[in-house]
């Protein structure tokens, strides 16, 4: 994705902060970072380089968090582990590498390193000693320490179900409620954050404004085909949907077969992923929700609000979809 294709979202964090936490051996001058500014251009973000010493690394960040008051503080990896320990904040811990040390000793980073972005001060290499990976355990030691329930809903942790080096996703959910798998490996790009990060920020941010959208309930008959695959074009109508509107997800809710609500559960991580975190819902009884459009397969005449139906004249495929909602802007 280069510059002149690259997408943008002014209303998403608009006049707002995002801190963002790098990895190890990374810096503020990361691809994420780019990328971030990129998509959100009325956002200050702001991305220190962390000192390769942990102990001097979560006092600098501490100290920029007091100085700054980011609105969210997201960080990667080892930046993940940093954040979490960033309390009084709203904040986003990707691949958060909480077993640091162990993980520096399996992956072979010890010894000497090179930098994988250009630092500030221009130096290009460091040494990972023993004493050095003794400091992260220390330091990552004082993870998950005087949680709150204020701040067990503050925190969001996303993981990627390909991620070959981190795997803390148990660890998290000892703690944390908000513990999302998305699709992807260890590092970030641009669609890891177009399609699963990106609506997080903006979640976040909708709660912190209060700000209301209109809902969209999409009956998951209208989201599959005959054979159980996604529908065509519905991951494209569904992402853009989302920039505009409040989206769930409607299931039957069959007695006692908790089986079929595994199957739905595990279709719907599967296709959508993170950005259907807590928004399925398992009902019979459609009279009981109250949103303002329904789509569906199905007439359905117990729907509070508008309900559209797939496969009809006026929308037949999901891309008429979009374009009915594309001419509503939102409202």
């Amino acid at each position: 994705m280069d510059n002149q294709t690259i997408r943008q979202f002014p209303e998403i964090m608009k006049g707002k902060k995002l801190m963002y936490v790098h990895g190890f051996g990374s810096s503020g001058q990361t691809n994420t970072v780019r990328l971030l500014r990129q998509f959100l251009p009325n956002t200050t973000v702001i991305a220190p380089d962390i000192p390769v010493h942990p102990h001097e690394g979560i006092a600098l960040l501490k100290d920029v968090a007091a100085t700054e008051r980011p609105d969210i503080i997201m960080g990667t990896s080892m930046g993940g582990m940093y954040t979490e320990q960033l309390k009084g904040f709203d904040r986003i811990c990707i691949n958060p590498a909480f077993c640091i040390a162990d993980t520096m000793q399996e992956h072979g980073l010890t010894g000497k390193q090179v930098f994988q972005n250009p630092r500030q001060d221009g130096v290009q290499e460091f040494m990972v000693t023993k004493s050095m990976v003794k400091e992260y355990k220390e330091v990552s030691e004082l993870c998950f320490q005087d949680i709150t329930p204020e701040e067990r809903q503050r925190v969001w942790g996303l993981f990627g179900d390909e991620d070959p080096l981190v795997h803390t996703f148990d660890l998290y959910s000892g703690y944390y409620p908000t513990a999302i798998r998305f699709h992807g490996e260890h590092r970030l790009n641009d669609k890891v954050l177009l399609h699963y990060v990106l609506p997080i920020i903006q979640r976040i941010d909708d709660r912190q404004e209060s700000r209301g959208r209109r809902s969209i309930y999409v009956d998951i008959n209208a989201m599959n085909d005959s054979r159980g695959n996604a529908a065509p074009s519905l991951l494209k109508a569904y992402r853009y949907l989302m920039e505009y509107y409040s989206m769930f997800i409607v299931a039957p809710a069959p007695m006692y077969d908790a089986d079929y609500y595994r199957h739905v559960t595990e279709w719907v991580d599967d296709v959508v992923s993170a950005p259907a975190y807590g928004r399925l819902i398992c009902t019979n009884d459609m009279s009981q929700i109250f949103g303002d459009y329904l789509i569906s397969r199905e007439v359905r005449d117990d729907f509070s609000g508008t309900a559209l139906q797939l496969g009809s004249g006026d929308f037949k495929t999901w891309e008429e979809v979009m374009e009915f909602f594309s001419r509503l802007g939102g409202q």
